[in-house]
């Protein structure tokens, strides 16, 4: 544990003391980064296919808008590639930087577009170019935060402070969902579909910047340096990754599957599914949507504390499980009619999304290592992400229109069985 000297002596300091400026760059970063990638989740559940497609059916806008969605999920790996080449080779903070810089631009770029009524089929061509650009822009984000955190820790620290970028994620949830919630609470419905919809995103400028201070801020990781002056970084790291660690990128993929198929069912598609189909006011859901973040965070903070004191492959494989068990439930919960059922199915679903998500900060870096490792995990990271988030609000869809609201759930257990075999048959990692 650090050790500062001072004129009475030697003090032990909290290591969440010593790297509060690491720690508040992973989390403020990545809430940013989430909290873009939210308000479009938010407004493609809401207010994207009637604005941006033509009025052919509410189905078929629906599933249009969560395919403008998913967009940014395909475009992630490709970002994974390209912000990992330049985090293995010229450092994990220079690469940040820039992934921030341009999912903040692309999201505030969404603000003034036009609508379909406006400009035709020009208005969802521009959409999807900046969908992309928001998804090219976080798929070197989440990886490089982790490793500014895990690369930073302490021994016996990793899970806890790998959990960091991953709070992140429930805090951008928050203001996103917040924002729109009191949107909703002040605005006429056509007020809010002709021009609320776009404070969100004009709103992502400000907290682009405070993340944007904060990272400047910081220094480059102790485990980057070290790598460097071993050897110098390899040419084309996915080359090498490829090459030498498939088993490990595939391993990692499934390990991410689960915690996806959870947060984009519990938000995204149970939002759009219950105030299209199951007559909740938009307000009221988002609300409830609200309170159950909290479950989220929590699992998050149990995940990262409990991993470090028994083991991170236990607390994913926990909640990979978990997550598999919650699928033979959530339809059924979510369809009750009841709103305190649908809290607490929609508040353990993102519990149990805490616990499996909570452990990949730390989890992951152990596949791969330091000269590979920003590409690795970036990569497994994202390509997970299709098959468990833009695949999941499609998915779920569409065994709602063919099965019922029942049949919604089966693909958490199959999210869930496939993050288990992921844990349970990952290489280890000889030399970190």
């Amino acid at each position: 544990m650090p050790v500062m000297t001072l004129a009475g002596g030697n003090v032990t300091l909290h290591p969440l003391k010593t790297h509060a400026r690491v720690l508040s760059a992973s989390l403020v970063g990545t809430a940013v980064e989430f909290y873009d990638f939210y308000i479009y989740a938010t407004a493609a559940a809401l207010v994207i296919g009637p604005l941006f497609f033509p009025s052919e059916s509410q189905t078929a806008q629906t599933l249009l808008a969560f395919m403008t969605f998913g967009l940014a999920f395909f475009a992630r790996p490709v970002g994974a590639i390209v912000f990992g080449h330049f985090g293995d080779r010229i450092g994990r903070k220079s690469t940040l930087v820039a992934s921030l810089l341009l999912m903040g631009i692309s999201t505030l770029l969404i603000a003034f577009l036009p609508t379909y009524a406006m400009a035709g089929w020009i208005a969802p061509a521009l959409l999807c170019c900046l969908r992309f650009g928001q998804g090219f822009g976080l798929g070197g984000e989440w990886g490089g935060a982790a490793l500014l955190a895990v690369e930073n820790a302490p021994k016996g620290w990793e899970a806890r402070f790998g959990s960091a970028p991953q709070l992140g994620a429930p805090v951008g949830f928050f203001f996103a969902n917040g924002l729109f919630l009191l949107l909703g609470l002040g605005l006429s419905d056509a007020d809010f579909a002709s021009w609320g919809w776009r404070v969100p995103f004009l709103a992502s400028a400000l907290l682009v910047g405070v993340g944007l201070w904060v990272r400047l801020k910081i220094s480059e990781t102790p485990s980057f340096k070290a790598e460097l002056e071993k050897a110098p970084p390899p040419n084309v790291p996915i080359t090498r990754l490829l090459r030498d660690h498939t088993p490990a990128v595939l391993a990692g993929i499934a390990g991410v599957v689960a915690c996806f198929a959870v947060f984009y069912l519990a938000t995204t598609f149970a939002l759009s599914f219950a105030t299209t189909q199951l007559g909740y006011a938009k307000q009221e859901f988002l609300g409830i949507q609200l309170g159950a973040n909290l479950f989220f965070a929590l699992g998050i903070l149990v995940a990262g504390y409990w991993a470090d004191k028994s083991s991170v492959q236990r607390v994913l494989g926990t909640g990979a499980a978990l997550t598999a068990v919650i699928g033979l439930f959530f339809g059924t919960g979510l369809g009750s009619g009841s709103l305190p059922v649908v809290f607490c199915t929609l508040a353990g679903s993102l519990f149990v999304m805490g616990l499996a998500y909570g452990p990949l900060g730390a989890w992951l870096p152990t596949l791969f290592p330091v000269a590979v490792r920003y590409t690795g995990i970036s990569l497994a990271f994202n390509i997970g992400g299709i098959i468990g988030g833009a695949l999941a609000p499609f998915a779920a869809a569409w065994a709602a229109a063919v099965g019922g609201t029942a049949y919604v759930g089966l693909f958490l257990t199959l999210a869930g069985a496939t993050t288990v075999a992921g844990v349970w048959f990952a290489p280890k990692l000889r030399d970190q």
